[in-house]
């Protein structure tokens, strides 16, 4: 079920448990992190808290999955992430789904934006010494992720999100734009 944004944002000051999905760069962790504060939920990042060890070692699946059952038992939570193949656990828990969508060349210069600002270290959303990278392979997967990844999301939102609402945003200005109308919500 599409929310526009304003229901999105009414929708926000009751939600629980808050989904923030898109591809590489689009501003998951940003508008993530920003609803956290203002909504007082706690924050989880999918790439520090289940998929990444220090050092940029993948954490074992089973693991990984376990840790993430976990997370998405609790009963409040905004999980920034979107790893397709893990939907099937968590719709069935969230009161709604933010999925960026901005064209592809806005995820790049996302990409390469961070890459710029923390090139060398290690950003507040990934695990421990698992310093800012970018390579060719990582700018083709964001290049062709509507391609690529949106069927299996649209595919899994209809299969377990049936009575999820989601509210799709495409570009920086309307993830700005919620959050103005959060706050005149407030």
């Amino acid at each position: 079920m599409t929310m526009a944004p304003e229901a999105a944002a009414e929708r926000l000051k009751t939600a629980e448990r808050v989904l923030v999905i898109g591809c590489s760069g689009s501003g998951k962790s940003t508008l993530a992190r920003q609803l956290a504060d203002r909504l007082s939920l706690p924050y989880v990042s999918m790439d520090r808290e289940i998929f990444w060890l220090p050092g940029w070692q993948s954490r074992p699946r089973a693991e990984a999955l376990a840790r993430l059952e976990g997370m998405v038992a609790q009963e409040r939570w905004i999980m920034d992430g979107t790893s397709p193949g893990t939907l099937p656990l968590r719709l069935p828990r969230t009161d709604l789904v933010l999925w960026l969508r901005p064209p592809r060349w806005m995820s790049i210069y996302g990409v390469v934006s961070r890459w710029l600002r923390y090139r060398g270290r290690t950003r507040p959303e990934m695990a421990e010494n698992c310093p800012e990278r970018i390579n060719r392979e990582f700018l083709t997967y964001v290049w062709n992720f509507e391609k690529t990844e949106s069927p299996e999301i649209e595919h899994n939102l209809a299969a377990y999100g049936r009575d999820v609402p989601v509210c799709v945003l495409k570009s920086r200005s309307e993830n700005r734009a919620l959050l103005a109308l959060l706050e005149a919500k407030y």
